[in-house]
């Protein structure tokens, strides 16, 4: 009788040892973490405080807006969206502890915009463990780009070398002959973005990094100034591009600035920089999203809305419009997947594509690519406002040439939600 009592606690065990493993990754939704009839739980790590928190603080509440405002309309597939936000201060030490409460504790159903190239990198293997779909990550790192090995991991920027190969042929065609340096972050994050301007310029005459524990660039804008630098690329965080606009200013040193687009929000560089904001006037950077400051744009119009009415009014930057835009898409991902909603769907779902968004250009999702939009337009500062000029220009991390994209863009449905 022991034996046989022994036997089923062995068997019953095994089985839910099992049933644990298994991550939800498939079944029906009764059975799928974060997921039931009523309700979709997910979850994000975002530097709400620590030296990234700039601007960048401002992006979850702003998703969380919209899935107020879309819960109010009713939700998708009668189900509320929850979105649980944990501050990780950009410290990876931090973020793989506060991911895996999300994922152990709070049962989330995926992770939503994880923000940080050196902070996500550190849980791609915990996520893949665990079968949690990892769904439009906040970086252009080209890590999230790698299908066989995390196929649940799914990025949302245009990678950094896309963006870099954009930058640096504006730099080969509108400032030739000038010498270029280049200033990145001593992570992914300026490794790709350096390929990708080398790429398409060549080798630019000198190239410092910088880490987010030390907020001293003199040695680095000093070195770029004795070198003759007339033109220094920055792929940084916007405390950093503030750094950097400022030091050089202190002695003496006025290159031409090119931005990488997460650096270059004017509204939060210019409160990092103070009395001294004018220091952006002409600085060239890029974005492939609707300008806070086009307010002829229907999309603007429709986040303003949302933001006065579930954002406490919030600045509205260009932060809270990638909040948005992020929020926009996970909601298509979800009426897309249908309503037996699981893990695999949703990964199925993305990789289906055929989104049509506030983008100026195309997602690039697909069963082979996971990375997120396929290029960029570039901007310039005039007047304190960050204003696009010429076309849009797609292309990818590798060979292919940078091209003008011309298509029209999409406007929202009447009632701002996107239908399956």
């Amino acid at each position: 009788m022991k034996r046989t009592t022994a036997v089923f606690l062995t068997v019953l065990l095994f089985a839910g040892a099992c049933d644990s493993g298994s991550g939800g990754g498939s079944g029906s939704s009764g059975s799928v973490p974060g997921v039931t009839d009523s309700e979709v739980v997910v979850g994000t790590h975002m530097p709400l405080t620590g030296p990234a928190a700039a601007g960048y603080s401002k992006i979850a509440p702003a998703t969380k807006a919209y899935f107020d405002f879309v819960n109010a309309n009713g939700g998708i597939n009668g189900r509320k969206i929850t979105y649980k936000v944990k501050d990780d201060g950009y410290n990876p030490a931090t973020t793989q502890q506060v991911v895996r409460e999300l994922v152990l504790q709070d049962k989330v159903f995926a992770i939503l915009n994880g923000l940080g190239t050196p902070t996500h990198t550190g849980v791609l293997d915990f996520l893949k463990t665990n079968k949690v779909p990892d769904l439009f990550v906040a970086s252009g790192s080209r890590n999230w780009n790698q299908v066989d090995k995390y196929p649940g991991t799914f990025g949302f920027n245009p990678d950094y070398t896309v963006e870099g190969k954009i930058l640096g042929t504006y730099v080969k065609q509108n400032l030739a002959g000038k010498k270029t340096c280049f200033l990145g972050q001593d992570d992914d994050f300026g490794k790709d973005s350096l390929a990708g301007v080398e790429k398409t310029l060549g080798p630019v005459a000198d190239k410092q990094t910088y880490v987010t524990s030390n907020p001293n660039v003199g040695p680095q804008i000093g070195a770029f100034k004795a070198a003759g630098c007339e033109v220094v690329v920055l792929a940084t965080i916007p405390g950093f591009t503030a750094l950097s606009l400022g030091t050089a200013a202190k002695i003496g040193y006025k290159p031409q600035f090119v931005v990488s687009n997460v650096g270059a929000d004017p509204a939060t560089v210019s409160k990092a920089l103070g009395q001294a904001a004018p220091l952006l006037e002409g600085v060239v950077s890029a974005n492939y999203l609707p300008l806070t400051t086009d307010d002829s744009s229907p999309w603007i119009q429709l986040y303003k809305k949302v933001n006065a009415q579930y954002n406490n009014n919030a600045e509205f930057d260009n932060n809270v419009v990638y909040g948005m835009s992020v929020a926009y898409l996970f909601v298509q991902s979800l009426q897309n997947a249908g309503k037996d909603l699981t893990r695999d769907g949703i990964v199925a779902a993305v990789e289906k594509n055929g989104f049509q968004g506030p983008g100026l250009v195309p997602l690039r999702f697909s069963d082979k690519d996971h990375a997120g939009y396929g290029g960029t337009q570039l901007t310039k500062i005039q007047s304190g406002k960050a204003v696009f000029f010429g076309t849009a220009f797609t292309t990818d991390d590798a060979d292919a040439p940078v091209q003008p994209y011309t298509a029209q863009a999409v406007t929202p449905p009447q009632n701002g939600i996107p239908a399956a």
